[in-house]
C-alpha cells in the first residue's frame, strides 16, 4: 500500500489520507484504507506474484493498483494479472486516468497487466476467469454464485454480504475454494459498505 499514492484516486485530495470512506461520485466510495488493508492481508496468500485477481466494484482504482503491485512486481520474472469491473462507465473511465496518473500501464497501454471493464461485477468476468483471488468493494444482498464459479482451485474470495438476521447489518465472509473444488464460507466480522447495485439510470 506504501507504494500507491491514494491521493492519485480520490476527488478532494485534503482527504485522501483519512482513515475513512470518500465519496468519489455516483453513490460510490473508496473504502477505508483500514478496509483495504483487511482485505489485502486475508487474501495475500492469493496474492503472490503470476496471480489473478478480480476487483468487483473497482471504483476509482485504488485496490487495483495495490493488488498490481503484489501480483506483479516490478523486477520479477512473475507477473499476474488485475482485472477491475465497474458497473459504472464514468467511474471506469476515472480509474484508468487515475492509474495512468499513478506511473501505471492499463487496458491498452504496452506491457499492461491492469485491465478495467465496465459491466456487472455481481457476474464477475469470465473472459478471463478462473482468479486466485475475488475482493468484492460493496455489498451484495446474497452470495453471488457466479463469483464462486470464477473462483480459482484453489482460490479465495473477500465480501461484504447483507446479514440474514432482517436488522439490515453486512459481514465480511471469507470464501474458499481448495483445490478439489469444495467450498468453504466462513464470516468474519461485521461491517457497513456501500450496496452492489445497477448502474443508475
Amino acid at each position: 500500500m506504501k507504494k500507491v499514492d491514494r491521493g492519485n484516486y480520490v476527488v478532494d485530495r485534503r482527504d485522501a489520507y483519512r482513515d475513512s470512506p470518500q465519496s468519489i461520485g455516483y453513490k460510490a466510495t473508496i473504502s477505508a484504507p483500514h478496509m483495504h488493508a483487511h482485505a489485502t492481508e486475508n487474501l495475500i496468500q492469493f496474492l503472490q506474484p503470476g496471480m489473478k485477481v478480480l476487483d468487483v466494484g473497482s471504483g476509482s482504482g485504488y485496490l487495483c493498483a495495490v493488488l498490481h503491485h503484489l501480483v506483479s512486481p516490478s523486477g520479477s520474472d512473475k507477473q499476474g494479472k488485475v482485472v477491475g469491473i465497474d458497473h459504472i462507465p464514468q467511474l471506469v473511465d476515472m480509474s484508468i486516468t487515475n492509474l495512468r496518473k499513478d506511473g501505471l500501464k492499463v487496458n491498452d497501454d504496452a506491457g499492461s497487466r491492469i485491465e478495467m471493464v465496465c459491466g456487472d461485477g455481481r457476474k464477475g468476468y469470465a473472459q478471463e476467469a478462473p482468479y486466485d483471488a475475488i475482493h468484492v468493494g460493496a455489498a451484495a444482498p446474497v452470495l453471488p454464485q457466479e463469483l464462486v464459479d470464477q473462483l480459482a482451485k484453489p482460490g479465495r474470495m473477500f465480501i461484504p454480504v447483507d446479514d440474514d438476521e432482517g436488522w439490515g447489518g453486512q459481514s465480511i465472509w471469507q470464501v474458499d475454494k481448495d483445490a478439489e473444488g469444495n467450498v468453504n464460507k466462513q464470516r468474519l466480522f461485521g461491517v457497513q459498505y456501500v450496496p452492489l447495485t445497477d448502474a443508475p439510470k
